[in-house]
């Protein structure tokens, strides 16, 4: 088995298309799903929900998701600095203001867990579980920098055992870990990167069985994809400009790493 899983596609409907695009020329992909945060700081959200509700790709809620579906009062984002929390609150108003009543009712269908079971349930092998933040909150940003211990808790809440694994996103920064023979995979961002790449990122997952034992594999992806496109179309709406900065750094607002035509 081979799953493609794309997260944080943040309404950059071109990175998604991108991405698709690129996982539809791979070997042997037997599903893509998502883990959440499909909306949120670029012009495209109905559009990007869209294709993926069009594409049959099924995923769990992010906190984007959950709070625009039941109009809370903010997204619950943390940042960096004032600026960057002031800036995620222009974001959520105008996404709320723009979604429609069937974007929020898709976001609103969203599970907050699933479980992949491989190699079928009634048969031993892993199970991988899709969740945005951790099992109880999508809130809850799991960092590299976190302990072991902290990642233990976390398995212990979905009875995770070696040989599983548990994949994430809601950082947008991806990363691997196993901690008492369990992965922990945060898959990174499609549509909004903050390790310094603009590119669009996803993660496929190989299931192989050799010998009476199974391995689950994560490859890192990223892909190019037509950057200008969104940033011409965050400078024409009413989001503002520092969001296009955002993606040309790969969230490194300081140095450039992409130049906009």
């Amino acid at each position: 088995m081979r799953y493609a899983l794309i997260s944080d596609i943040h309404a950059n409907r071109p990175a998604l298309e991108a991405v698709l695009a690129a996982i539809t020329k791979r070997d042997a992909v037997d599903a893509v799903l998502h883990l959440g945060d499909l909306v949120g700081y670029a012009p495209w959200p109905n559009e990007t929900v869209e294709l993926l509700r069009d594409a049959g790709i099924p995923g769990v809620a992010g906190n984007y998701d959950s709070t625009t579906a039941t109009d809370y009062k903010h997204c619950g984002c943390r940042y960096e600095d004032p600026r960057q929390e002031e800036l995620s609150h222009i974001s959520y108003d105008w996404t709320r203001k723009r979604v429609s009543h069937d974007t929020k009712q898709f976001l609103l269908s969203l599970p907050f867990r699933i479980d992949l079971r491989p190699l079928g349930g009634h048969v031993g092998g892993p199970t991988i579980t899709l969740v945005h933040g951790n099992a109880t909150l999508n809130t809850v940003y799991v960092t590299e920098d976190r302990p072991d211990s902290f990642l233990e808790k976390m398995a212990q809440t979905v009875n995770a055992r070696a040989g599983d694994v548990i994949c994430f996103g809601h950082t947008h920064k991806p990363w691997r870990r196993s901690v008492n023979g369990v992965q922990f995979i945060n898959t990174g961002s499609v549509g909004r990167p903050k390790d310094g790449d603009w590119r669009a990122g996803y993660v496929l997952l190989d299931v192989a069985t050799s010998d009476g034992k199974t391995v689950v594999t994560p490859e890192f992806v990223r892909v190019e994809y037509d950057v200008d496109q969104t940033v011409r179309a965050i400078r024409t709406s009413e989001l503002p400009d520092e969001f296009a900065e955002y993606l040309l750094t790969g969230g490194r607002t300081e140095a450039a790493t992409h130049i906009s035509a």
